[in-house]
């Protein structure tokens, strides 16, 4: 297998599924005819049983065979989201670390991306509004896995100064923060806006 199918799968398995322009822009963006290249190497792994095609999206949207998501997931369009965000991050500066959805155990939060862009961040890419007492549960989990202290034994922190990460919410609506947090949060409408700190 060639080293690019293996990092193609590798980008499938970490971001659940990829739509075909996120793979061109992932592993094609040198290539001159990027389009009609990825489409050869996807249609080469599809037919091998390495992926498979989700083809009520267009562009095509592919997962690694078994997929972990089922072709009719109402989670396909946040997967997709989330991969936006890691484009619009990498045009700006490649983050040196980019998880999306990590797990940190029961009653913790389940932040959709641990980046570590310049400092360590964890993302909640939310386009749709939630009522007050969801953010708060939200709030409060985070809160415990600040307490919990498991954070500082992360791979990604400094030995001379370990830090939480900041709480980046990426939204079109104000959202009621808890009061006393012992962390900060930051909400922002888009990638760029956080760059240049505009804040929503």
């Amino acid at each position: 297998m060639q080293a690019r199918d293996r990092a193609i799968l590798k980008d499938l398995e970490r971001f659940r599924c990829l739509s075909r322009d996120d793979i061109i822009q992932l592993h094609f963006q040198s290539i001159k005819d990027g389009v009609n290249a990825a489409n050869r190497v996807l249609r080469r792994l599809r037919d091998r049983g390495e992926v498979e095609v989700i083809t009520n999206h267009t562009p095509y949207v592919y997962a690694v065979k078994p997929s972990p998501i089922k072709r009719d997931s109402q989670k396909i369009p946040h997967y997709l989201e989330i991969a936006s965000v890691f484009h619009q991050m990498a045009q700006l500066k490649k983050p040196e670390l980019f998880v999306p959805e990590p797990k940190y155990g029961k009653g913790m939060p389940e932040p959709d991306i641990f980046a570590l862009w310049g400092k360590p961040m964890f993302i909640e890419v939310q386009r749709n509004q939630f009522t007050p007492s969801v953010w708060a549960d939200k709030f409060a989990r985070y809160r415990t896995l600040y307490h919990r202290g498991d954070i500082v034994k992360e791979p990604w922190q400094k030995s001379d100064k370990a830090v939480f990460p900041l709480l980046i919410i990426l939204t079109d609506y104000r959202i009621p923060v808890t009061d006393g947090l012992p962390f900060s949060v930051f909400q922002f409408r888009n990638i760029s806006d956080l760059f240049t700190r505009k804040a929503v």
